[in-house]
């Protein structure tokens, strides 16, 4: 197991709260699961597992009221195989008729220190350190398989390698009980995922998160 460190920011971010049905409300934080995509979006493979252990968050949190465009409708699964079985098929969703307005309450300005721990899953026989290697130099390059993102993938995220080299960085002095937040899907049941949850605490900045298997349903 290797732990490794990442600095992301952005000018906007939305790590949604799965309680909110209709308009997108941010938790204060970033979710683990939400790190957890950063790390993947750099490298990920089937042999491999992220586990995130600490978020530290660098800047104070602000908030923004936005309201979006967003597409009501999605194709459905059954005119995709009716066309892969035809060979083609009418696919498209036009936008006039599908718009709706939403308004979101979502972070901006934000910038986080998140820490994940890199470990096998047993469905390889490659050591540990090629992954280790892989990810450290794709990531001291700012390269990445797609562009990481904040919560939402609208809201891109940079990123950056933090490394014994790298100047320190002082947490946000807040301390606040951030509730039941969501930790992670539990793909136990691939045909039925579940989420998971954990209480969020921020002392100075910075939220321990706990392992998975101490999470609730």
């Amino acid at each position: 197991m290797r732990s490794f460190c990442l600095e992301v920011s952005g000018p906007f971010a939305c790590f949604t709260r799965p309680e909110m049905k209709v308009e997108r409300v941010s938790y204060d934080v970033m979710t683990p699961s939400a790190a957890r995509a950063v790390f993947e979006a750099v490298l990920w493979k089937p042999q491999m597992r992220w586990q995130v252990f600490r978020i530290e968050v660098l800047k104070p949190i602000r908030w923004v009221n936005l309201r979006r465009n967003e597409v009501s409708a999605v194709v459905s699964t059954r005119n995709v195989q009716q066309a892969m079985n035809a060979g083609s098929g009418m696919l498209a969703l036009y936008i006039e008729d599908e718009r709706q307005q939403r308004a979101g309450y979502f972070l901006r300005d934000v910038a986080y220190r998140i820490h994940a721990e890199l470990s096998l899953t047993g469905k390889g026989t490659d050591p540990l350190i090629k992954y280790t290697e892989m990810f450290t130099r794709r990531a001291s390059k700012g390269q990445c398989v797609n562009q990481p993102y904040l919560g939402c993938r609208e809201f891109s995220a940079d990123f950056r390698l933090v490394t014994v080299d790298t100047p320190p960085a002082q947490p946000i002095a807040d301390t606040r009980d951030l509730g039941w937040m969501l930790h992670d899907m539990d793909y136990t049941h691939p045909s039925d995922p579940q989420p998971r949850f954990f209480r969020g605490n921020m002392n100075s900045g910075v939220v321990e998160v706990p392992p998975f298997e101490e999470t609730v349903g």
